[in-house]
C-alpha cells in the first residue's frame, strides 16, 4: 500500500486535533478539558494530587490523566492554570518533551489573600510576566478573567450578536494567534490586548475583569484600564 498523500496525512491531523497538556483541573482547567476534548483534541490532563485524582475527569471527557511532569510531551500547547502561589513549585523539567514551537496559555491571577505578598507583584510587575520568569518561557495572557461556566454554556457561532469577547496577550505573534485562534474554535472572540508588558490590562481590578461583553466593549474596557501601582 503506497504512502498517505500529505492531504491526507493534513486532514488526519485535522481529524485528531491538537496536542494539548493542561496544568491545573480546577473549574477553569476542568472546563477547558471538557470543551477542548469534545473539540476532538487530544488533551493530557495533571494537578498536583496525580493522576488517579482525576479518574473521574478522564472517564467524564476521555482525555488522559497524566502526572504533571508529564502533561506536556508531545504538545503544541500547554495551559498552566494553577493558582498564582503554586508556579514556583511547578516542576523544573515542566516542558520537557513538549513539541517544537509550544504555545503555553497562563490563565493566573495574582490574589494576596490566597497567595500571600509577592513583592514583585506589589511593585508592578504584570503576574504573567513573573510566571514567564519561573516558567522558563513565554506564555500568552487568556482566560484569567473568564468564568469558568461561560466556557460551557456560552460558546456562540461566529457573528452572534451575544458571543463573548476574551483579552489576550502575549509577545510572541505565533503563538498568540495559536491561542485566539482556539478561544475562537472554543466559541469566543478574541481581542489583542498586546504583549505580557500591557497585560496588567487584564489582571483583576480592571474594567475588563470579568466582563461578559463583546469586541466593542472589551476593546474599550483595556483602553480604560489604569495602573494600580
Amino acid at each position: 500500500m503506497s504512502p498517505a498523500a500529505p492531504a491526507q496525512q493534513d486532514q488526519h491531523n485535522e481529524e485528531c486535533g491538537m496536542k494539548i497538556g493542561i496544568i491545573g483541573a480546577g473549574n477553569i482547567g476542568g472546563n477547558l478539558t471538557r470543551r477542548l476534548t469534545a473539540l476532538g483534541h487530544q488533551v493530557a490532563v495533571a494537578n498536583s494530587r496525580g493522576p488517579q485524582s482525576l479518574a473521574e475527569l478522564a472517564a467524564e471527557t476521555g482525555a488522559t490523566a497524566v502526572a504533571a511532569t508529564e502533561a506536556a510531551r508531545d504538545a503544541e500547547l500547554v495551559v498552566v492554570t494553577v493558582p498564582l502561589k503554586a508556579v514556583p513549585q511547578l516542576p523544573a523539567d515542566l516542558f520537557a518533551g513538549a513539541a517544537p514551537g509550544f504555545a503555553v496559555v497562563d490563565t493566573g491571577n495574582y490574589y494576596p489573600d490566597r497567595d500571600g505578598r509577592i513583592a514583585e507583584l506589589e511593585a508592578g510587575v504584570p503576574s504573567s510576566r513573573w510566571t514567564e520568569q519561573h516558567i522558563g518561557h513565554p506564555v500568552v495572557k487568556a482566560f484569567n478573567g473568564t468564568y469558568a461556566q461561560d466556557l460551557i454554556d456560552r460558546p456562540r457561532p461566529a457573528g452572534a450578536a451575544d458571543r463573548l469577547a476574551l483579552p489576550v496577550a502575549g509577545d510572541d505573534a505565533a503563538a498568540k494567534q495559536r491561542v485566539r485562534a482556539l478561544i475562537e474554535e472554543l466559541g469566543f472572540d478574541t481581542v489583542d490586548s498586546g504583549g505580557i508588558a500591557d497585560s496588567w490590562r487584564q489582571q483583576p481590578g480592571t474594567p475588563v475583569y470579568g466582563l461578559r461583553a463583546g469586541t466593542p466593549e472589551v476593546t474599550e474596557a483595556l483602553a480604560e484600564a489604569v495602573p494600580t501601582s
